[in-house]
């Protein structure tokens, strides 16, 4: 027979408290990125949940909620037979699954294979395809080749290994499948990203906006930074630790045009930045960042909306990584990303910047 346990504040008050605590939406939505972070109970059954539990929603005077599953056994709940709070869910056995074949495929001498990956796991190569890109956002494959041409920048930061010996110790089969995707790898050629982008022009400008000091740099192909910051000097030897040895041009009177129109956008969102980009980064972060370019001005999304909307539902920590990882600030609106409440998360160029962006973008 269910225990029922009075609500102390009264049925009003007990609404109100609840529905303005931001746990509540977690658990109105079933949200499973905040399985594991509290737990709820439900004082007419008795019973305490996870917050994705899919059982009949509570009403909201009915709900407590408890750090750990240990804290609501201690106030007199017993666990949901659903949802089994108390055990490992599976979620998080699925993402110590591929936790462990991500570790295989890093230290591999050569990538395993599909039906490799899903033996050692126990599941089906369908299950496993479909569970790693679940988790990780991108498929196994892709991650092998990301983790590749990780391998591939440091051999090639190593004076004493040769391009050759760096192709191959990184797991590629053959010099011209790498030679293939090293444009796309590295945003050059091999031997140029060894020599710190020796003999790569990359045009640049600072100029000054309502956020402070703002630099533009692109390549032959497009702009490949947007950097803000309070100190333009600083701004400067970012750009130049990123290429160390490349020929840093200060830009002509058209290239000041291309700033202003970074700027104007800045200042006017509603002008829209329909730019050229010179976007480098691994399969995921390309297209996390994709997916924010998608988003209007004047409009937010969460980390976990922007991992739903790539199919990588369960990815939501690897897309705020994808989002500090960007370097291209307004045309890759990173800012326009909040957490799941609509609170200011960080922001690679500070919380402040963001909220004035969101600020004009809101009144544009």
């Amino acid at each position: 027979m269910n225990r029922v346990i009075e609500n102390p504040l009264g049925e009003t008050a007990a609404i109100a408290a609840v529905e303005h605590d931001p746990r509540w939406k977690a658990v109105a939505s079933r949200d499973k990125s905040f399985d594991g972070k509290f737990i709820y109970s439900v004082r007419t059954t008795g019973v305490y949940c996870r917050p994705s539990c899919p059982s009949r929603l509570p009403k909201p005077h009915n709900v407590l909620f408890h750090a750990t599953w240990q804290e609501a056994e201690e106030a007199g709940f017993r666990p949901c037979r659903r949802c089994r709070p108390h055990k490992a869910s599976l979620a998080g056995e699925h993402a110590a699954m591929i936790a462990e074949a991500c570790r295989t495929i890093e230290h591999a001498d050569e990538s395993p294979t599909l039906a490799h990956l899903a033996a050692a796991a126990g599941v089906s190569q369908f299950h496993f395809h479909r569970l790693f890109k679940a988790v990780t956002g991108v498929t196994p494959k892709a991650y092998a080749a990301a983790h590749r041409a990780q391998r591939v920048r440091k051999q090639l930061g190593t004076p004493e290994t040769s391009v050759t010996q760096a192709i191959y110790g990184a797991g590629f089969n053959s010099s011209s499948r790498f030679y293939a995707a090293s444009n796309e790898m590295l945003g050059m050629t091999p031997t140029a990203f060894r020599m710190g982008g020796a003999d790569w022009d990359i045009k640049f400008a600072i100029g000054q906006c309502s956020l402070g000091a703002i630099l533009v740099a692109a390549t032959r192909k497009g702009v490949c930074a947007i950097l803000l910051g309070d100190d333009p000097d600083a701004l400067a030897r970012e750009l130049q630790d990123r290429f160390p040895k490349a020929n840093l041009i200060g830009g002509d009177a058209g290239f000041e045009r291309l700033v202003a129109r970074v700027i104007g956008f800045v200042e006017a969102p509603a002008l829209g930045c329909d730019l050229p980009l010179d976007v480098r980064g691994t399969a995921f972060q390309q297209r996390v960042w994709q997916a924010l370019r998608q988003i209007p001005a004047g409009a937010t999304a969460s980390y976990a909306e922007i991992a739903r909307r790539i199919g990588a539902p369960r990815a939501v920590r690897a897309v705020a990584q994808a989002c500090s990882a960007n370097k291209l600030a307004v045309a890759i609106p990173c800012h326009r990303v909040v957490r799941n409440d609509g609170g200011l998360s960080g922001y690679r160029w500070g919380v402040e910047r963001k909220r004035a962006l969101l600020g004009k973008e809101a009144r544009s």
